[in-house]
């Protein structure tokens, strides 16, 4: 398999065109059938790979920093009578397992970027569907705040893939239609059989579009949804974006290297360790989530063996502190989008499907923003001693915490990470909340429960070793099942039922014989041979 990259540029799309009009920007897709991230398939009809969708994020992270201008995004086809087909059949059918399941969640990711946009940052999405609209591409359609059919007589919106292909809507589809849309359940259980789906008044009635708008003039109609919009959302006309430059970045077998994140390959451990840095330097916190999110994506990705994470921070606690003062401090749009972004980028390795332990060790930064790092993680370790290279030091691991870790980068269940790991327990948050803005050394991070672990200088090795190689040794399925369990507690949200259901139906779904086997349906669509299906139900 290819390595595959992130790095993309209006420029340089492949299947996206992005057209500014502010306060309009409209994203038309217009997918190049040649355009496949790997051989094997043509993108037909608009139908979407990775590569498609990696487009997608691109534009919509560059809506958000390079044009605070634009208060509304249309999202529509560049081809004439079809939206989208959704993902493509022929690269599902041929993708291993994981790759399915990744790309399932990177496009869920993304579709929660659109609806973080339209909810807190007042670029609000509208879906112009002016074609068919199946599977994938009516869940790109349900991630924006409003959807816009055409009337023609022909065009539907349709979820086919339990009919057709015996598998589900992968990114989130029948969540969104009855948790976010409302969809009344019989019609949702009606609409989600039906191979052919639902157009015209019927779809309007039954919630699954907004609104109907005549072939003639629709382009124009559309326009003025959207301006009407994009008053709504107070996006600042007065401001001046940032452009994103792209990432510059050292590349070895087993190593990445970042201006303030690196990440070390370890195979015999199927292990690589995460390094960040905190520095004291203006555009820190923005330059190091790009990097992140970036190092996250191509892990995730690219080595999909390497199963544990491990996570680390070096640099000025001082330096993290004031850092985050500057952008939690600020009510500017910019040092908005920037807590956003790091927000979501934490997100992301909330749910990504691999084991995260912190090592906190003298030198570290885990300080407020940081400290989320090390909270995100399935376990925590701090050394409780010198540093291991120099016993004669008196520098100790510290940790501080900070409003920052109280609410202000949510996860997915709507808690703080320490509401998610103190779920229930008011009096102990309460009892953190004292201990604010002080540095806590390993007798009070071990107390406070801050810690997995505070093994000394004589033990550390041995212990960190005996992680890592007990980690390696466990099922990988039975791993990610575990973590996505313990990490979400608490109150379910549709965030967290996607992914949960993500993580674990889709995952056995998609690797089922009904589905992926030789007489599957993804193997048999389009030969025109029907699926022979076992029928014993699990």
């Amino acid at each position: 398999m290819r390595t595959v990259s992130f790095d993309r540029r209006p420029d340089r799309y492949r299947h996206w065109r992005l057209g500014l009009q502010p306060p309009i920007a409209w994203l038309e897709l217009d997918v190049d059938e040649q355009g496949g991230l790997v051989p094997g398939y043509e993108l037909k009809l608009n139908s979407y790979d990775l590569g498609v969708d990696i487009e997608l994020y691109d534009a919509v992270q560059r809506l958000r920093f390079e044009h605070p201008e634009v208060g509304a995004v249309v999202i529509t086809s560049a081809k004439e009578g079809v939206f989208s087909a959704g993902a493509n059949i022929r690269m599902l059918a041929a993708s291993t397992p994981e790759w399915k399941v990744n790309f399932c969640r990177f496009t869920n990711e993304t579709r929660n970027a659109i609806e973080d946009a339209t909810e807190n940052s007042g670029q609000i999405y509208l879906a112009a569907v002016n074609g068919s609209c199946a599977g994938g591409g009516y869940e790109i359609a349900l991630a924006c705040e409003k959807i816009l059919l055409v009337d023609d007589g022909s065009s539907t919106v349709s979820l086919p893939e339990v009919p057709l292909l015996g598998v589900l809507p992968g990114t989130g589809g029948l969540t969104r239609l009855v948790d976010k849309r409302r969809v009344r359940k019989d019609r949702a259980d009606v609409f989600a059989t039906r191979p052919d789906g639902v157009k015209g008044r019927t779809a309007v009635e039954w919630g699954l579009v907004d609104e109907l708008v005549p072939r003639q003039g629709f382009r124009e109609a559309v326009a003025q949804r959207a301006r009407e919009l994009a008053a709504r959302g107070g996006r600042p006309d007065d401001a001046r974006g940032i452009e994103l430059d792209p990432l510059e970045r050292v590349e070895t077998a087993d190593s990445i290297e970042y201006r303030f994140v690196s990440a070390k390959v370890d195979r015999g451990l199927r292990a690589v360790t995460i390094t960040v840095r905190g520095m004291d330097e203006p555009d820190w916190l923005l330059a190091m989530t790009r990097e992140l999110d970036d190092v996250i994506l191509r892990l995730r990705t690219n080595e999909p063996e390497l199963g544990t994470w491990v996570l680390r921070t070096e640099g000025d606690l001082e330096a993290v502190l004031a850092n985050e003062r500057g952008v939690l401090g600020a009510n500017d749009w910019l040092s908005t989008e920037i807590r956003h972004y790091y927000k979501r980028t934490l997100k992301r390795l909330d749910v990504t499907s691999r084991s995260l332990i912190a090592l906190i060790e003298p030198g570290s930064c885990f300080a407020g923003v940081l400290l989320e790092l090390a909270l995100a993680c399935d376990r925590q370790y701090l050394l409780d001693g010198p540093p291991i290279d120099d016993e004669d030091s008196e520098e100790r691991a510290t940790i501080i915490l900070t409003d920052a870790n109280f609410g202000a980068f949510p996860m997915g269940n709507g808690l703080s990470r320490l509401e998610s790991r103190f779920y229930g327990d008011r009096a102990h948050l309460d009892a953190l909340k004292r201990e604010r803005d002080r540095g806590l050394q390993a007798p009070d991070a071990v107390k406070l429960g801050l810690v997995t672990a505070a093994p000394d200088d004589l033990d550390w090795a041995d212990e960190i070793r005996i992680v890592l190689e007990g980690r390696a040794a466990l099922s990988p399925d039975a791993l990610t099942g575990m973590e996505a369990n313990h990490r979400f507690a608490g109150p379910e949200t549709m965030e967290t039922k996607i992914f949960g259901r993500l993580s674990a139906w889709q995952n056995w779904i998609f690797s089922r014989p009904n589905a992926s086997g030789p007489q599957g349906a993804l193997r048999r669509y389009g030969t025109g041979q029907k699926a022979t299906f076992d029928r014993e139900r699990g």
